[in-house]
């Protein structure tokens, strides 16, 4: 498959530059996904809502991997996911069933990334969730929901369960199924789920041996909030982003076309 987009079709011609920005920002954390090796084929997704006042997003071409994503590849859709803007690309629309419930209760998110990696649907699968085992697990704890497994995600009944489980946290673990994390940028949504991932590995390596576990104490999780501030300088994310870009650059260029 050829990832780039036909002759005639110049995307960028067609779109603000705080949209371009956005698909160059929302395709780089495509291939950052499957780099770090937490793609799943062609399912699951990362979408982000277009800026301006129409509820428009920007999701992954089914059929296409993660690390053949361009900027320039991305479809935008509406709530229904329904395309708004000519694409020669199909999209998965019972995949966005879990992505529009978010985007749609919550105005402050603006990227919803989704995965099926092989330690967090363990974890996720494990009866007490995420257990206070590492530092990053408790960075990955400090915003941290849970949603039961109703299935696959295909229905719009199961969309207000979600939404109320989610409240106003920024990760959630997908009982059975997977991890989820937002984010008001592509970064935010990536380092979240970098947290996220690594932790679920750390515990899947902790518990596996079968010995006795020391978890971190209960008056250190009071304080995590603060320290991530401090470390992260407010930035979050946007401190490690152009770095990953660097890398990516490096490994697998072409995300921007």
């Amino acid at each position: 498959m050829n990832a780039v987009i036909p002759p005639g079709h110049p995307v960028r011609d067609q779109v603000s530059s705080e949209e371009w920005e956005l698909r160059v920002d929302l395709a780089a954390a495509y291939r950052l996904v499957a780099s770090y090796g937490w793609d799943d084929l062609v399912f699951t997704h990362i979408s982000a809502r277009v800026p301006g006042p129409e509820h428009h997003f920007l999701i992954n071409p089914y059929g296409w991997m993660f690390d053949e994503i361009t900027a320039s590849s991305l479809v935008k859709i509406d709530l229904q996911g329904r395309k708004v803007m000519d694409s020669p690309y199909d999209i998965n629309p019972a995949g966005f069933t879990i992505h529009s419930a978010i985007h749609q209760a919550r105005e402050d998110v603006v990227c919803v990334m989704h995965t099926h990696s092989i330690n967090g649907v363990a974890v996720s699968a494990q009866k007490d969730g995420l257990l206070p085992l590492s530092q990053t697990a408790i960075i990955a704890g400090a915003s941290l929901a849970y949603h039961d497994y109703e299935g696959i995600a295909l229905y719009e009944d199961e969309k207000p369960r979600l939404v109320a489980d989610l409240g106003d946290k920024w990760t959630m673990m997908l009982r059975n199924h997977g991890l989820l994390t937002m984010g008001k940028n592509c970064a935010d949504a990536f380092m979240r789920m970098y947290f996220l991932e690594a932790a679920c590995m750390i515990q899947v390596r902790a518990t596996g041996h079968g010995g006795e576990l020391n978890a971190v104490p209960a008056q250190v999780l009071d304080t995590i909030d603060e320290q991530i501030e401090m470390v992260t300088r407010g930035q979050f994310g946007l401190l490690a982003w152009p770095g990953l870009l660097r890398r990516l650059e490096r490994r697998n260029p072409g995300y921007r076309d």
